[in-house]
Parts: C-alpha cells; sequence; structure tokens
C-alpha cells in the first residue's frame, strides 16, 4: 500500500512561533484520514502546507508523489479541498458556479454531480450568496466531489452545519470513498462525526504529530478501567507508562489505559496495587479517546511551564 500523503520533519513557524514542528506523516492510500488535535494545534497550517498555500519553514512534503511545493494545476485536478473558510463566488448562481468549475477538470463525472444535486438539494437558480451556510458547504462539496478525485481534503468542514446537513456531506463522503480507491483526509473539532468516517486517526498537538495509526488499532489499545481496593490510599507518584487521567474517589481508581493487552493490563494492575478487586475494563470512542490524550497533553504542558 502506497502513501498519498507524506511529511518528513515539516515545519513552519511565523517569527517566533512554531505553528508546526518536525511532522512526520503518512497516510495510506485509500484511507479516511481523521487530523485532530485541540485548537491552535496546528491543524489548518499543515493542510496549507499540503496545498500548496503556505510554503513550509523547514523540512518536505508529498501530496500524490508530488513535492506540495510544485502542487499546480495538474495535481489540484485530482485533489478536492473544502475549507470552513473557502472563498465562494458568491455572485454566481449554483448552476453557474457548476458550469464555471466543469472546464478544470478533465475527469469531471456529469451523472455523478447530477445525483450529488439531487442528494444535496441544491437550488441551481440561487446565487451563492443567498445561500445558508451549509447550503454553502454544500456547494463547495458538490464541485469537490464531481470530478471524482484521487484525495479530498477537508479542513473543519462540520463547523456550523446542522445535524441533517452533516449526515448529507458525510454520505456524500462515504459515496465517494466507496466507489473507488480514494483517500480523505479530514481535520475537525466534531469528532462524533469524524468517527463515523475514519479508519486512520493522526493526532497533532503543539505543531507536533503525537500519533498516527489505524482506527481500529487505537481503541483496540485504548481501555476506561475501573477497580475497586479495600485501603484508602495515594496513588503512586510514578504511575505505569500507558496510564493516562489516574485518578482515585474514596476505594474506586479510574484511568484510562493506552498500552491495553488483557492479561498483562490485569497483572499490572495488581502489581500496583495488590488489594484491586471489582476490575471493569471498558472500550472507548474515538471521541474518548481524544478527550482523554488532550487533556494529559494539557496537563503536561502546565507541567513543564511549572518546572
Amino acid at each position: 500500500m502506497k502513501n498519498v500523503i507524506e511529511t518528513e520533519g515539516l515545519g513552519r513557524w511565523y517569527g517566533g512561533t512554531h505553528a508546526v514542528r518536525d511532522l512526520t506523516l503518512a497516510v495510506p492510500e485509500g484511507s479516511i484520514c481523521a487530523f485532530l488535535g485541540p485548537n491552535g494545534a496546528g491543524k489548518t497550517t499543515t493542510i496549507k502546507m499540503l496545498m500548496n498555500i503556505l510554503a513550509p519553514t523547514k523540512g518536505k512534503a508529498t501530496v500524490l508523489g508530488v513535492d506540495t511545493r510544485k502542487i499546480g494545476p495538474r495535481e489540484l485536478a485530482r485533489i478536492g479541498y473544502v475549507s470552513e473558510n473557502q472563498k465562494l463566488p458568491e455572485w454566481m448562481r449554483v448552476g453557474e458556479f457548476i458550469e464555471y468549475c466543469r472546464p478544470f477538470y478533465p475527469g469531471w463525472d456529469e451523472a455523478f454531480c447530477k445525483k450529488l444535486l439531487d442528494q444535496f438539494d441544491l437550488p441551481l437558480d440561487r446565487k451563492l450568496r443567498h445561500l445558508s451556510r451549509g447550503m454553502k458547504v454544500k456547494a463547495s462539496l458538490l464541485v469537490s466531489l464531481a470530478y471524482r478525485p484521487q484525495l479530498l481534503i477537508l479542513d473543519e468542514p462540520f463547523t456550523g452545519l446542522d445535524p441533517l446537513v452533516r449526515d448529507e456531506f458525510i454520505r456524500g463522503v462515504l459515496e465517494l470513498s466507496g466507489e473507488g480507491n480514494w483517500t480523505v483526509f479530514v481535520s475537525s473539532h466534531d469528532i462524533d462525526e469524524v468517527e463515523r468516517l475514519a479508519d486512520w486517526v493522526g493526532i497533532i498537538n503543539r505543531g507536533k504529530l503525537e500519533l498516527s495509526e489505524s482506527a481500529a488499532d487505537l481503541q483496540a489499545r485504548f481501555r476506561r478501567i475501573e477497580c475497586v481496593v479495600s485501603v484508602t490510599r495515594r496513588l503512586p507518584i510514578v504511575l505505569p507508562d500507558g496510564w493516562l487521567m489516574a485518578e482515585m474517589a474514596g476505594h474506586t481508581v479510574r484511568y484510562v489505559e493506552s498500552l491495553y493487552e488483557a492479561e498483562a493490563s490485569e497483572a499490572l494492575l495488581l502489581e500496583v496495587m495488590p488489594d484491586a478487586t471489582q476490575i471493569t475494563v471498558n472500550p472507548m470512542s474515538l471521541r474518548d479517546i481524544f478527550l482523554a490524550l488532550a487533556r494529559t497533553y494539557k496537563l503536561n504542558k502546565s507541567a513543564e511551564a511549572a518546572s
């Protein structure tokens, strides 16, 4: 399996601020990759470098095998891009907008375009300036899907959309990815929506890539664990490497295990707390995993600042 997106030591800074630092990432062909991170983590800056909107300060990146600094019309004809801040020719009607975009893309699929028009219920005679935020996003998505791009890049596409429009949006993306070997790279704060799409996950924090792996592997190694101890005590100062968000309330101990292995993880718990009983182990959603990691990153930042 080849990679559609690859970065090596990618960095971008503004003055003394490092928006992205030493980012090395690989996105497999045919995957739907969720690119997640807290506000200001560097997601949009990374996407702008991938699209050759910004030049990297250091490192390199390739998209569809081409150096991002050399991406031009030929490559853009194979890439779909939808951003929350995307500028549209709002004086155009929807039908005119579609007619304007069609000649730029040799792979334009008119039948697929009509199917998306029906699915999104877009009014051809309405000017873009008179559309709601959700309808404008659907118009952007339509012209980004109609030519069946090899890569679809979505930067915060769900912002301000109502639940029905979100569902239609996701159905459109899934339809694209389900009809061929295309790749989707989506950055979003809406973890619940992304979870319906993603089979690959990358998490960035303070400009640094913290993890990149399949969603199945990520969810397999994260568990929320709870147990009861017979004697109240403080948690050990040094906790096992995989334990996150450990807390004690009375006789109850709760933590997130990020390196879960059934027998080994229970044995480790009993090594740390030999009197542990009523051990419960629960799987975690992608949203729960992200929140646990984001809180851990925040705690680590506070600890660094205090030291």
